[in-house]
Parts: C-alpha cells; sequence; structure tokens
C-alpha cells in the first residue's frame, strides 16, 4: 500500500480510505483533504490520482472546474469584502485598498504571508442594506469604513498573538 510516504499522507489515505478508493467519490475526498489543508496541494492532488488509479491531470480537472476548491493556500482568517453595487458606491474600493495596505497583500497576492489573512472581492453578499460590508469567516460587518476595517484587523492579531 502506499502509507509508507510518511506522516504528511497518512490524513489523505486516510480520507481516500473512507470512501473505499473509489474514483467516482473524488469530489468528497478533495472537499475533506481541502478542508484538512485549507487548500489542495499540488504533490497531495497526485498522490490522491496514483491512489485512486486516476491521471493527475482527472484530479487537477476537477480541483479546477469546481469554484469552491483552491489551489492555494488560504489564510486563517478569510476575508470577504463586498464590492457589489450599493457597496461600491459606498466606497468598498477604499476597504479593499486598506486591507490590502495593511497585510501586504494585492491583486495578485491574496494571502498574507503569516497564513493568517485571505482577502477576496466577491461580487455581492447580499447584504446590501448594510453596504459596505466585509465577511469574516462568516462573520458579517456592515457599514464599514477603511479606519473600521483595520480596527479589526488589529483586534484579530492582538488575539492570534495572545493565543500564540
Amino acid at each position: 500500500m502506499m502509507r509508507e510516504l510518511g506522516t504528511k499522507f497518512e490524513l489523505v489515505c486516510d480520507i481516500i480510505d473512507r470512501y473505499d478508493r473509489k474514483p467516482y467519490n473524488l469530489v468528497a475526498i478533495l472537499q475533506e483533504v481541502q478542508e484538512a489543508y485549507s487548500y489542495l496541494p499540488e504533490d497531495i492532488m497526485a498522490y490522491i490520482a496514483t491512489a485512486l488509479g486516476i491521471p493527475p491531470g482527472a484530479v487537477f480537472g476537477v480541483a479546477t472546474f469546481y469554484s469552491h476548491f483552491t489551489l492555494e493556500p488560504k489564510g486563517k482568517y478569510l476575508i470577504k469584502v463586498c464590492d457589489g453595487t450599493a457597496c461600491h458606491v459606498k466606497k468598498s474600493t477604499d476597504i479593499i485598498k486598506t486591507i490590502q495596505q495593511e497585510l501586504g497583500l494585492n491583486e495578485s497576492k491574496k494571502t498574507s504571508d503569516d497564513l493568517l489573512f485571505t482577502l477576496e472581492t466577491v461580487a455581492c453578499l447580499g447584504a446590501c442594506g448594510l453596504a459596505p460590508v466585509i465577511v469574516i469567516n462568516d462573520e458579517v460587518h456592515g457599514s464599514m469604513n477603511p479606519e473600521k476595517a483595520k480596527e479589526l484587523l488589529n483586534k484579530i492579531k492582538e488575539e492570534e498573538s495572545k493565543n500564540a
């Protein structure tokens, strides 16, 4: 069996075994692996392909087809900033720029070096009455502005440093 590859793959082996090593369970396997790693590492996807006896391209194809899969590490705190019409009119772009500046991010770099934060811009969060809106790990923060965004980030950073 493939267990001799070491501890990095033990969790993946357990997940694959729970799904009886059946290729038709690929989506469920990838979902669990992503939950464990917060993304789908390339070497893990290649390992899954080998373990299921399918081409690596098939695994990669599924991982890139579905938008809920990510091939890049995400931070512990996922920040979604709405840039839909209501939020955009109320200057959500200023909030995005502030968060990028505070975390050392840009359009191509979405996750902080310490893997604490990932910033995503979304088209609509469905909370237009609270515009502009930020969601951090499913917690909604309405009527935001750049200063409030900085305060939220600083509060999280303080909590994290206390727990470190």
